[in-house]
């Protein structure tokens, strides 16, 4: 569900005012479109070819007094309900008195700035401006389906339209596996349907069978039910809202761009959360895991049969500490940086790459054959020796260990191999990879003879 483009209205009469309030929408909400008049005459005459999200006018106009622009915009069908803002110095009595009469939505002290007054037209565009979204319909009369149905679409909103609640059940249940764009981001039914499935089943099989929260999945109820009790009743089970009948097209689609807020504010803390445990498990200068992501999650990694054969590589930046004492710890994080973009690339897919500590990495390699995992770890060997950051000459040893040789071991077993290995590698000569062979022993890639190097699952 994304977010409709703002279009907003400036109108004043002064080219400074109108030109700086233009200059900072733009700048502030560079997805907004900003048409700035310089009369009400002017303003007026684009109201009547084009639609607008926000109008802001100032009390003094050349041809027209602020008030009275109010006045006319609220007699146009198109703008009825649009906010108008009223961009003025100080708030005079007059404009207190007779601003909720002329349909004034706000107003805004010019005296507070421009700068606060773009915090200020933010808020209230979050506020009115309608959202995109998909409209499960449940309506079994063809009249009234057909008029509710060109109002929603009318306002932009994409309407799928049903006459059962078992088809809106098996709609609703394709919703939950499909995770695309065309989600159903809220459900609008009549509360009498004919049928075995009334609007208040079809709510408790939301509520109670598929456990939608209101916020995951928000209801709004159309009914002719003018009972309290029986309305009462409705949000007890779990309707969001409701409209009774006959339908307002101004109430209609005033409580549908509220629900639609909600589950766009439900789905934006939602992205949050993900994004915040992303971060908490990402190490913030390699952009590869933590080691806190290892050790929350690497023990079932390598516990799961589908990951199997797993090839754990411990990587180290030889002589680090030398080019940090030598080139200063700025040149090290640049290494550090180069390094973690190079293996995120190297090992792109179902790999696990984590900044062990300081200047070591880990890798968790799943489904890879002998040769494969050879083959990457001698090629991310060769792509070190190359890249030469900041034209330092930078080289690693890698030493690796595999569940394909050792099935029975859990992820601190195969670590504790592996860093055997890379231990072989430096005592080597560093700049090599080193592995645990079958037999158990350190040994040296191009000690691994062909038919070993052949072997694969």
């Amino acid at each position: 569900m994304a977010k409709k483009q703002a279009s907003i209205m400036v109108v004043d009469g002064s080219g400074v005012s109108r030109t700086l309030i233009t200059r900072i929408l733009r700048i502030e909400m560079g997805n907004a479109q900003i048409t700035a008049c310089a009369s009400a005459q002017q303003a007026l005459s684009y109201l009547d070819s084009a639609k607008y999200d926000l109008i802001t006018t100032s009390l003094l106009l050349p041809d027209m007094d602020g008030l009275d622009l109010c006045r006319a915009i609220r007699q146009s069908n198109t703008h009825r309900f649009t906010p108008i803002i009223v961009v003025s110095g100080d708030a005079n009595d007059r404009l207190l008195r007779e601003g909720f009469a002329a349909g004034v939505t706000d107003y805004f002290d010019k005296s507070r700035g421009y700068a606060e007054f773009v915090e200020f037209v933010k808020a209230l565009t979050l506020r009115n401006l309608g959202v995109v979204g998909r409209v499960l319909y449940v309506e079994d009369s063809p009249t009234a389906a057909e008029i509710t149905r060109r109002i929603m679409e009318k306002h932009g909103l994409q309407v799928l339209h049903v006459t059962t609640g078992e088809q809106a059940l098996d709609l609703l249940q394709g919703n939950i596996i499909d995770e695309d764009e065309r989600q159903i981001d809220i459900v609008v039914t009549d509360f009498f349907l004919e049928g075995g499935m009334t609007g208040g089943d079809l709510l408790h099989a939301i509520r109670v069978n598929h456990h939608f929260s209101l916020q995951e999945m928000p209801v709004l109820i159309i009914t002719a039910e003018s009972n309290i009790k029986k309305q009462i009743e409705l949000i007890h089970r779990g309707a969001n809202d409701f409209v009774g009948k006959p339908l307002v097209e101004e109430i209609l689609m005033a409580r549908l761009r509220s629900l639609l807020l909600v589950k766009q504010q439900h789905k934006a803390l939602l992205r949050q959360a993900e994004e915040m445990k992303r971060l908490a498990t990402t190490d913030s200068l390699t952009g590869v895991r933590s080691k806190r992501y290892l050790l929350d999650s690497g023990e079932r990694f390598v516990a799961d049969k589908d990951n199997q054969p797993i090839w754990a590589m411990l990587i180290d930046i030889d002589h680090f500490k030398n080019i940090n004492a030598n080139r200063g710890y700025f040149s090290g994080d640049h290494i550090l940086i180069r390094l973690g973009a190079l293996l995120r690339k190297h090992f792109a897919g179902d790999a696990v790459v984590v900044r062990f500590g300081g200047e070591e990495f880990a890798v968790l390699l799943p489904r890879c054959s002998r040769v494969e995992a050879h083959g990457k770890a001698e090629a991310l060997r060769q792509s070190i020796e190359v890249l030469r950051p900041m034209d330092i000459p930078v080289t690693i040893s890698i030493g690796i260990a595999a569940t394909i040789d050792y099935p029975a071991l859990n992820l601190t077993q195969l670590l504790a191999l592996a860093d055997q290995a890379l231990h072989g590698a430096k005592a080597a000569g560093r700049n090599r990879v080193f592995t645990i062979s079958p037999q158990g022993g350190v040994r040296g890639l191009a000690d691994v003879t062909d038919e070993q190097a052949a072997i694969s699952v």
